[in-house]
């Protein structure tokens, strides 16, 4: 039997088991109180997964029987469990895992067990699961763990090879891998040449600290070559303004590179002033002169330099690639260039050219140029479109959105046979008790093997359930774009407008900013730490916080969606007030930050909205606008059946000290 087996039939016990409980109850399955079983999971989970049972022992005789036969459970008693990992009978641990091993919340529990056996130094113990378990899986963590554990019991033929493995990386490796490389290095295992490989590998990872630190176990000059690096990360103008002649070495003509590099992000005309002198000094390799000189020229274009369209045109052939002919155009578009822009676009591959972007700019550039009948025809056929560039095509005809909206075919038998299949009953279930990100695993694993309309209509009983993180995720993955009630929901509907008419902005904007932050996932947190609905930020969530006088407990606030909505539209509409009502820049400001939007704008006088996000160095961001400026039309048109046009958003973009003149 395989795990999906395992899983399959554990679970269908469990649902058999509640509606056996309520039948023997003499009630029906349809009339079970899941309800209360979900308020009593809620009463008692928080406690509980900090290592305290008192809340359930609290229960009444009835209560607890209730809980125990719901389908979460197991995710009450393993969480739990986890919390007294160092505490609870081996024996306990066991019989649970041997119970629900295949759950995700075993899986957590065996993974902190392993770990608890490790850390008691019972390595013998820790090796046997992971062996069964996490062996081939590449944890380093556990993959040294386990080598500590060959070692101690004598056990290391295998220590040597595997060890070097995990030495060889060009980041600072997990602790548990410190005593097994001080095992290498006492057998003389580690040496030289061992150190010189992870030495290349931390300078490739630019993990320069690293590789000073390398560099004390080999020589001198690896030493000062490390300096070196860290010189032109640090100081690149004056690494490259007093450059060694005496240096020639193929090092130091990418540290010379990498300087360049590095300069080019705050003054590309210095970096291309210095890099003109030293290239003419040394022996650079073709690649290495193509790719200094095409990172400049990108980075010129992207802080709109004069002289932008000249450096980028002038690269060699064998340096113009996709993103040098997007600047290229993008250079054209911002200077007006019609005809050059055409002639920018056609020298795109035929992909590029297929895109929207290009294709509107084509057919702007057309009708700028005189070729009025081809750019009409351009953009009545992407007009179509229920896009940003769909939308502004339209604005240009003056014709109507392409907002026609088709319900999906529901079958309510399918959906019933689907709503009671047990990975589809635990998801829901931990999706209703707040456990959304467990939920999402849930879900996904399993409908991953489901038909394409199985899994269409898992997406409508989502949708249902006002799921909309997984319902959106669902029917995008199928391609299927027409049902905008389910696409463009409207959940927290009172709390999105009181909230955002208190901040003086749009509920349709905010729900524009919410959908492209998070997909309505009221937990979910980014790689750079933003949490919740509106994708807020700890320090920003603490400092709006302050300034509206609402209570802030850190993740709790931010994870509680009245509480997100609120400081999420409040400092959207902070970033309004900043930048004189102009929802552009506001939006560009929620998402890259506001200095670097002031960055961004005119020196001087007015640009075209549409020109300037086309000109927004991250691309990102770019897209970020273009998503909510669309996603905000639909919105608007979903809430009042009005069309609302994306261009009555845009305007100009001018200068700072017109910024409050900009919206129109």
């Amino acid at each position: 039997m395989n795990a999906e087996d395992s899983i399959r039939r554990l679970l269908t016990r469990a649902v058999a088991a509640v509606l056996f409980f309520y039948i023997s109850h003499g009630a029906t399955a349809a009339d079970a109180d899941v309800d209360a079983q979900r308020a009593l999971f809620q009463q008692v989970y928080e406690s509980a997964e900090l290592g305290d049972w008192s809340a359930v022992e609290a229960l009444s005789t009835s209560e607890r029987e209730l809980l125990e036969h719901y389908v979460l459970w197991p995710d009450l008693r393993g969480a739990w469990l986890r919390a007294n990992i160092d505490k609870v009978p081996a024996a306990d641990i066991a019989a649970f895992l041997d119970r629900f091993g295949t759950l995700r919340v075993a899986r957590q529990l065996r993974y902190r067990q392993a770990l608890a056996l490790a850390r008691a130094g019972d390595l013998e113990g820790f090796h046997r699961i992971y062996e069964q378990f996490y062996q081939g899986q590449g944890i380093a963590r556990l993959d040294c763990l386990a080598l500590q554990a060959e070692i101690a019991a004598g056990r290391d033929a295998r220590v040597p090879g595997r060890g070097i493995d995990l030495w060889l990386i060009g980041t600072s490796q997990v602790d548990e891998c410190d005593p097994v490389f001080a095992y290498l290095k006492d057998k003389q295992l580690l040496g030289q040449v061992e150190y010189r490989k992870r030495y290349d590998l931390a300078v490739d990872a630019r993990e320069f600290r690293l590789a000073r630190w390398l560099a004390k176990s080999i020589d001198q000059q690896h030493v000062d070559d490390a300096n070196r690096w860290m010189h032109a990360q640090v100081k690149p103008d004056t690494f490259l303004a007093r450059h060694d002649r005496q240096l020639n070495s193929e090092s130091y003509r990418e540290q010379l590179a990498y300087a360049a590099e590095k300069l080019t992000y705050s003054d590309p005309d210095a970096a291309q002033r210095l890099w003109n002198k030293v290239e003419k000094r040394y022996a650079f390799s073709e690649e290495l002169r193509l790719r200094t000189r095409r990172h400049i020229a990108l980075w010129t274009a992207r802080d709109k330099l004069p002289g932008a369209y000249r450096r980028l045109k002038g690269l060699p052939r064998a340096a113009q690639d996709d993103e040098v002919m997007r600047w290229r155009a993008r250079a054209s578009l911002r200077e007006k260039k019609w005809r050059r822009l055409l002639d920018d676009i056609a020298a795109m591959d035929a992909a590029a050219r297929g895109r929207e972007e290009w294709r509107y700019w084509e057919a702007i550039a057309q009708l700028r140029s005189g070729r009025a009948i081809e750019g009409r025809a351009a953009l009545e056929t992407l007009s179509r479109e229920r896009s940003y560039y769909g939308f502004l095509a339209a604005d240009e005809l003056a014709t109507g959105y392409a907002l026609d909206s088709a319900s999906l075919p529901a079958d309510d038998s399918i959906i019933a046979d689907i709503a009671a299949r047990p990975g589809i009953v635990r998801a829901r279930e931990l999706f209703y008790v707040g456990l959304d990100s467990a939920g999402r695993s849930e879900w996904q694993a399993t409908i991953r093997h489901y038909s394409v309309d199985e899994k269409l209509q898992a997406a409508i009983l989502a949708d249902r359930w006002g799921w909309h993180s997984r319902a959106i995720a669902t029917v995008s993955s199928l391609g299927q774009y027409d049902d905008l009630a389910i696409r463009y929901p409207l959940p927290w509907k009172e709390q999105f407008e009181s909230h955002a008419t208190a901040a003086r902005i749009d509920p349709t904007w905010a729900y524009g900013v919410a959908r492209s932050e998070s997909l309505f996932m009221r937990d979910v947190r980014s790689s750079a730490g933003a949490i919740g609905l509106m994708q807020l930020m700890p320090g920003t969530g603490r400092k709006v916080a302050r300034e509206i006088n609402l209570p802030y407990l850190g993740l709790k606030t931010l994870t509680d969606p009245e509480h997100n909505i609120r400081l999420g539209t409040s400092y959207l509409g902070q970033m309004a007030e900043r930048f004189g009502g102009h929802r552009v820049l506001a939006t560009a400001a929620y998402n890259a930050g506001p200095h670097r939007v002031e960055d961004w704008l005119p020196k001087k006088g007015g640009e075209d909205a549409r020109v300037w996000i086309e000109n927004i160095p991250f691309n990102e961001t770019r897209q970020y606008v273009k998503r909510v400026l669309s996603a905000q039309a639909i919105f608007h048109w979903r809430i009042t059946g009005d069309v609302r046009r994306v261009s009555e958003e845009l305007g100009s973009v001018n200068a700072p000290a017109d910024t409050r003149l900009a919206a129109r």
